[in-house]
């Protein structure tokens, strides 16, 4: 099938980026009779912050699903660093420096914070006792200190356990997480959901620290003001469709819930 492809280094409002460092190009994928997605193209650039939005049923959870390894295009291709990759899982995804961050964030609550950070990527003392098994504490603790410090998120001790933590705490540690082993990018599933005002800004604060590291983030939100709030560029789904791609400064509220919701086709108001 065929498609409008993306150019490798648009420049967007607010800045310039190099070439995507992920992209998805006319990407179909069926359930049965049901065309999920149809056609859809989208890209990340490194230290981009990409909104992706859409009515329930537009197809944003497949998209993510096939961008994070745990669904296979029916067609269409996957495109990392410029090599078309075939993703076979998403362990295969997460090696290649992706991660994903679901709405349920997958925090250990009655663990700390340090262990949550190395979960299942447990550093080992060296010699003898790592061979049996034993942890390198106090690596992890240095390594998960200084990676939440990188992104502004500061906490007394990584100690402490998850249950401690406010909600918006727990999210920013989950995306902390996520920025300490995503080499390239970082997909957000929803990352403020379920927050209040204050926690939703710390959340949004990690975001942006991790786009200024030089992270390709996608967010995807039922929220916009804060999609507007930390996104560069914003892409519309619609029933399976690509319907708007635009940097974020050409919409205002208004054209953006008029291509989610199709009353009104977003056109670039700086266009002919």
């Amino acid at each position: 099938m065929t498609g409008p492809t993306l150019a490798a280094d648009t420049p967007m409002a607010g800045g310039q980026w190099g070439p995507p460092v992920y992209e998805a190009r006319n990407i179909v994928k069926n359930y049965g009779h049901v065309r999920a997605l149809d056609d859809v193209s989208i890209s990340v650039r490194p230290g981009e912050v990409v909104g992706l939005v859409g009515d329930n049923g537009a197809g944003k959870s497949t998209l993510v699903k096939c961008l994070s390894g745990a669904f296979a295009p029916d067609s269409g291709h996957l495109v990392f660093e410029g090599t078309e990759r075939q993703w076979r899982s998403p362990h295969e995804v997460h090696s290649a420096g992706v991660e994903t961050l679901y709405q349920d964030s997958g925090l250990a609550p009655d663990l700390s914070i340090r262990a949550n950070i190395f979960l299942g990527r447990e550093s080992r003392r060296p010699g003898l006792l790592g061979w049996l098994g034993f942890l390198d504490e106090p690596q992890m603790a240095v390594s998960a200190n200084a990676q939440l410090e990188r992104i502004g998120v500061y906490i007394p001790s990584t100690d402490r356990r998850v249950d401690e933590l406010s909600g918006g705490q727990r999210q920013a540690v989950a995306i902390g997480r996520a920025v300490a082993w995503a080499k390239k990018v970082i997909i957000l599933d929803e990352p403020t959901n379920h927050l209040g005002a204050r926690q939703s800004a710390e959340v949004l604060d990690v975001i942006r620290q991790a786009g200024q590291s030089g992270i390709g983030v996608l967010v995807v939100s039922h929220t916009l003001p804060h999609i507007f709030e930390v996104c560069d560029r914003i892409v519309v789904l619609r029933l399976g469709k690509v319907v708007a791609d635009e940097p974020a400064s050409d919409f205002t509220a208004d054209s953006l819930v008029k291509a989610i919701t199709g009353f009104q086709r977003k056109t670039n108001p700086l266009g002919p």
